[in-house]
């Protein structure tokens, strides 16, 4: 196939995603990888442009069909939805959360119309796009309700250091009383699926415990011999190479150092703590992030979504310090998953 186009939902404008998208396009490999086009603000992304010092021009289009998609120029689709006279950054805010959302629902309203091959989402913030009238807990949630989606998961990766979630959004323990067979299954599958999409023919899954030890054979508590275990079992006759129930605490570095490709996380913070510690460096003698990298991918869906794996810094909205890492390694992924 051609180069497949992705359309960037550039994230919330107080923060950084506008930054981070117009220099992760400021790198020729991208447009040697995809053709990519934005959606935000023009004024947002222009002024973007301006602080980060880039020498980029900005091609205004209706629709995909209209990109120029060469290196230098900014393809971008202007929703014209922040009023410049109160904008300000490092704030939260209804009118930018609102805008952030807005992006997104561009962005699969195109990618469900063939019209864009993936799509790539910059940070937005879960308080600003509730004030701005939309009650989701983040992206994913976003996704599922506008491509009509019930059953999904999110994957974090970073290079080959790779996990999915059996459950995200929720407290600790609404997410014990919805652990069941079923959902670690389907999530195993998908795991599977998304690994093969990625070129591994047969993909190597560790799936987590829930509890200490991952639950000491019933000692520390019993979701692995009543469900955990069960679902791998059932996920081994349909061929699929998954084992465990593993200790949390060991299985990283395993996967660190080759032995799987993914491991299956019960819970939000067991899968984030670990690929965060993998791809995001601080510096606190200069008190500053060195680096972030990483990708957010939503599976499960009709469409291809790969997100940025951090969140809007408001603190460092506006200054050009942000690193366009994580958002170019989620164009990397978003290419990737289209070709094949």
């Amino acid at each position: 196939m051609d180069k497949p186009i992705i359309a960037i939902s550039a994230g919330d404008p107080a923060g950084i995603g506008p930054e981070v998208t117009v220099k992760a396009l400021d790198d020729p490999e991208i447009y040697r990888i995809c053709k990519p086009m934005v959606i935000c603000d023009a004024q947002i992304i222009k002024q973007a442009i301006r602080f980060s010092r880039l020498r980029l021009k900005v091609n205004l289009i209706d629709n995909p069909g209209q990109g120029l998609y060469s290196y230098g120029t900014i393809d971008l689709l202007d929703l014209a939805n922040i009023d410049m006279k109160i904008f300000s950054f490092n704030q939260i805010s209804a009118m930018t959360g609102k805008a952030s959302v807005e992006y997104v629902i561009k962005a699969i309203e195109l990618a469900m119309g063939k019209k864009v091959d993936a799509m790539v989402t910059g940070p937005i913030h879960k308080e600003a796009i509730k004030l701005g009238g939309f009650n989701f807990a983040g992206h994913t949630e976003i996704l599922a309700h506008y491509t009509n989606t019930s059953r999904y998961a999110m994957m974090l990766a970073d290079g080959d250091f790779r996990v999915v979630h059996v459950n995200t959004h929720i407290s600790m323990l609404e997410s014990i009383k919805r652990l069941n067979r079923e959902r670690i299954i389907h999530v195993i599958q998908l795991a599977n699926e998304a690994l093969k999409k990625m070129g591994i023919q047969r993909p190597r899954i560790a799936v987590n415990g829930l509890n200490p030890h991952a639950g000491e054979n019933g000692l520390f508590g019993d979701e692995e011999i009543n469900h955990i275990i069960p679902a791998i079992g059932e996920a081994q006759n349909m061929g699929i190479q998954a084992d465990g129930p593993h200790p949390p605490d060991t299985v990283f570095p395993k996967m660190k150092g080759g032995q799987y490709d993914v491991v299956v996380c019960m819970y939000h913070d067991q899968g984030h703590i670990p690929v965060k510690l993998m791809g995001f460096h601080y510096d606190h003698k200069r008190q500053k992030w060195e680096g972030m990298s990483g990708v957010n991918i939503t599976l499960g869906l009709p469409i291809i979504r790969v997100s940025v794996d951090h969140g809007t810094a408001f603190d460092k909205g506006g200054k050009g310090e942000a690193d366009p890492g994580s958002m170019k390694q989620a164009l990397r992924y978003a290419a990737g998953f289209a070709k094949n």
